[in-house]
């Protein structure tokens, strides 16, 4: 018989909504109190298990995606998404998206001076098994520049986008990648207070890079309890 474990309180590692250095904040953040609602059935019950059929095959390999190699460094980032206990969470949605390896994404209102690659769209989805692991080919991104104050820029990172039982359980984290200096100064990443902002630090991952073809990063993603990964209040534009 397996030993119940008492219930993981959250962590103080979560991002508050408003943060006076990431300037957007202070428009979209709430002025009152949010205010408790009970999910109904619709809100706590969804396609689980069944997301392959409703989706379609995986887009796991971003590398693949068109008629040749984008351009940048070859990656591998993979991991586990684990609950408060440690244990796997299979059947979660996790979608991907990120700027190319100059830094630009393919989007219509980013529009600063760097190459589109054709060869890279920058958006992956995939499943987790039963054991809760995930992987995706890409491309390491790029920095660039945001408008939110004087010379301002992005450390490379990736957006990963969780859906649990139902679409109305998403929830949305950023990786960035080991040894980035932009890191230390933006007001993103700053948003998650030391130690917890180390969680959004993938690893260099040895047992996961091919040899002649791609780096290996790991980055667990841990949904709730004292290890809980940092996730976005809502939807950020950056």
């Amino acid at each position: 018989m397996t030993a119940i474990r008492p219930f993981a309180r959250d962590d103080a590692g979560q991002p508050p909504s408003r943060f006076a250095d990431y300037r957007s904040t202070l428009a979209r953040s709430p002025s009152q109190p949010p205010v408790a609602i009970p999910p109904m059935v619709t809100e706590t019950t969804g396609p689980a298990g069944c997301w392959d059929r409703l989706m379609g095959a995986a887009l796991a390999d971003l590398t693949a995606q068109h008629g040749g190699e984008p351009i940048g460094q070859r990656i591998i980032v993979s991991g586990r998404v684990l609950d408060e206990q440690g244990r796997a969470v299979p059947d979660t949605v996790m979608e991907i998206w990120q700027a190319n390896a100059a830094g630009r994404y393919i989007h219509g209102k980013d529009q600063w001076n760097a190459p589109h690659d054709p060869n890279f769209t920058g958006a992956g989805r995939v499943v987790t098994d039963r054991q809760g692991r995930y992987r995706f080919v890409t491309i390491r991104p790029g920095a660039y520049p945001w408008g939110n104050h004087h010379n301002a820029w992005r450390p490379a990172h990736i957006h990963l986008s969780l859906l649990g039982p139902a679409f109305a359980t998403r929830l949305v984290t950023q990786l960035y990648f080991p040894d980035d200096p932009l890191i230390e100064i933006d007001p993103i990443a700053n948003a998650v207070p030391m130690p917890y902002r180390q969680r959004l630090v993938s690893r260099f991952d040895l047992a996961t890079t091919e040899p002649n073809h791609a780096l290996g990063y790991r980055f667990d993603v841990v949904l709730k309890g004292r290890e809980q990964t940092p996730f976005e209040e809502g939807d950020h534009d950056h």
